[in-house]
């Protein structure tokens, strides 16, 4: 429920503070006097598109403030909740527009997007302004108007459920039978490249293993003959004798030197046992330098064929046996995909079914709920003076779709005898704000806590049929918290609260007022409604014989 709406240096006010209350909000006024900026000063708070000149003529900026009551379940917290808002029974919305065009919103105090306030304004108000009810003509809204009558939420939410599995499957055959054309395509090239992998059986490393043992080889000739000299460097003509007649002179004459010798005798023991193992290490490597020819042409025929096989596949050598795993996968779905839509096209014919199903307990519900909503009309026609209307809802069959399989129009019959036809096609303009008021007070019976408004809904009537629509306004506000802009005496005079919007000009400035009226207030303004400028005793005593008929009704 809106509670508050503080508009501050916004087009021609200067301050306004109003406190709505629930039930029936009535606002009068002379034409031009500023009714609209009301609504547009809401609208721009809820982040509705409008004009972009909104800032008051010399002020530096306008702001609107509006303040919601919420309860613990009602829509908007879902909303706060996935924006990272704060929640709670309080709703505060703050949007600021400059001269310069930039425009800035706040949620409970916390910067937001323009988008963030239109999706709290889609479940805190309902506007229905002198040409909304184009709303009512679109056919494409009338199957959500008579789901919303019908609480057919969780009957929706199977219905799509089940459309979404039958449209994933379908999507799965269908690229399943794409891949199962490009795979049998594609047949002889892969069936040729899986052997010729096969075949030569490429490893992982192998490139740069080879490549390796092949420099290596190219030039073991010259390491072996450093090595060789090494070898010989090592040997019993080289180091290996000289150390051993060192050991030998040594140990002649240990026993007369006391122990002195003792620790020379056994570190060239073990330089001798180290040496013993670079000759044998020096010769194992004598071994394998003593390269074949042959071994080397094998090596680089191995190598060049691998790097060769990379480049015709376009991947790295390293990559060629993940390449042979991949394109046995591909040639194996050949085969195997067959199954595999098989499968999945038992599967689609199952979801069809479920999906039928849910979709015929949905067009049940509708039609149960048609006849439902076409009794709560022809009840409210009556008193709005349209009882020789005849209102339908007509359902019939559509393509599948998440919504199920039907379509949903309202037709009516404006006279006896005559042919039912689309709403915009039927009836006038005031016929067709009551059309309007007679569907928003069966659909509010099944919703509470919104905030809706009605902007001179009743244009084009007068009498006893303004008195009626103003009846079925406050029918509505029982349920639900309801603004009506309004030129009708009949209908101010059903409202609960009364507010007069009036122009004043201060300091050569025309501003826009609003003020609330008393109840003497309120007779005088019914009565400036009925008789004009000059209010006489006749024009008050039918604003209060009006504004009994409200109290006793």
């Amino acid at each position: 429920m809106l509670l508050q709406l503080v508009i501050r240096d916004v087009l021609l006010i200067d301050r306004v503070e109003l406190a709505f209350q629930p039930g029936l909000n009535v606002l009068t006024g002379e034409t031009g006097a500023g009714k609209s900026i009301l609504l547009d000063s809401l609208g721009f708070v809820l982040g509705w598109r409008g004009r972009a000149d909104v800032v008051r003529q010399g002020a530096e900026q306008g702001e609107v403030t509006a303040e919601f009551a919420l309860s613990a379940d009602h829509p908007a917290q879902a909303i706060l909740d996935e924006a990272g808002l704060p929640g709670g029974d309080m709703l505060l919305l703050r949007r600021v527009a400059g001269r310069d065009g930039r425009k800035r919103a706040w949620v409970n105090d916390r910067p937001v997007s323009g988008e963030v306030l239109r999706s709290l304004s889609d479940v805190l108000v309902e506007l229905h302004g002198q040409h909304d009810d184009r709303g009512l003509l679109d056919a494409r809204g009338h199957m959500g108007l008579l789901d919303s009558f019908a609480q057919n939420d969780a009957q929706l939410e199977a219905t799509r459920a089940a459309w979404r599995q039958l449209a994933s499957l379908r999507s799965a055959i269908a690229k399943a039978l794409a891949a199962q054309d490009a795979a049998a395509r594609d047949k002889d090239f892969l069936t040729h490249a899986v052997a010729e992998l096969d075949q030569f059986a490429p490893e992982t490393g192998e490139d740069e293993a080879l490549d390796t043992r092949r420099r290596l080889m190219q030039a073991a000739q010259r390491i072996r003959e450093d090595v060789a000299k090494a070898a010989n460097a090592m040997s019993h003509e080289g180091a290996e004798g000289a150390m051993g007649d060192a050991l030998r002179w040594l140990e002649d004459v240990a026993p007369k030197a006391e122990g002195l010798l003792d620790g020379a005798i056994d570190a060239l023991g073990r330089a001798l046992n180290e040496l013993g193992e670079a000759q044998s290490e020096v010769e194992r490597a004598l071994d394998r330098l003593l390269a074949d020819p042959d071994d080397l042409d094998l090596v680089e025929e191995r190598l060049f064929a691998l790097r060769a096989l990379a480049r015709k596949h376009q991947v790295a050598p390293n990559d060629l046996a993940g390449l042979a795993d991949e394109l046995r996968a591909r040639l194996g779905a050949i085969t195997s995909g067959a199954e595999n839509i098989a499968r999945l096209q038992a599967d689609a014919i199952r979801a069809e079914e479920a999906f039928q199903a849910q979709a015929g307990a949905l067009t049940a519900a509708r039609q149960k709920a048609a006849k439902k909503l076409d009794a709560a009309m022809a009840a409210e026609l009556a008193p709005l003076k349209l009882e020789q209307a005849r209102f339908s809802t007509a359902i019939g069959e559509a393509t599948a779709g998440p919504d199920g399989v039907d379509s949903v129009s309202f037709v009516v019959a404006t006279n006896p005898g005559a042919p039912a036809g689309p709403i915009d096609r039927i009836a006038s303009g005031g016929e067709l704000s009551r059309f309007l008021l007679a569907l928003k007070v069966c659909l509010s019976a099944r919703s509470s806590g919104l905030t809706m408004i009605f902007d001179e809904i009743d244009r084009g009537v007068g009498g006893a049929t303004a008195d009626a629509v103003g009846r079925r306004l406050a029918a509505v506000a029982a349920r639900n918290q309801v603004l009506v802009v309004t030129h009708s005496p009949q209908v101010a005079a059903q409202g609960a609260h009364h507010w007069r919007v009036e122009k004043a000009v201060q300091k050569g400035q025309t501003e826009t007022r609003v003020r609330p009226l008393d109840a003497p207030e309120r007779v005088d303004e019914i009565a400036r409604m009925l008789a004009g400028d000059s209010i006489t005793d006749a024009a008050r005593a039918a604003a209060q014989s009006l504004l009994a008929s409200r109290t006793a009704s």
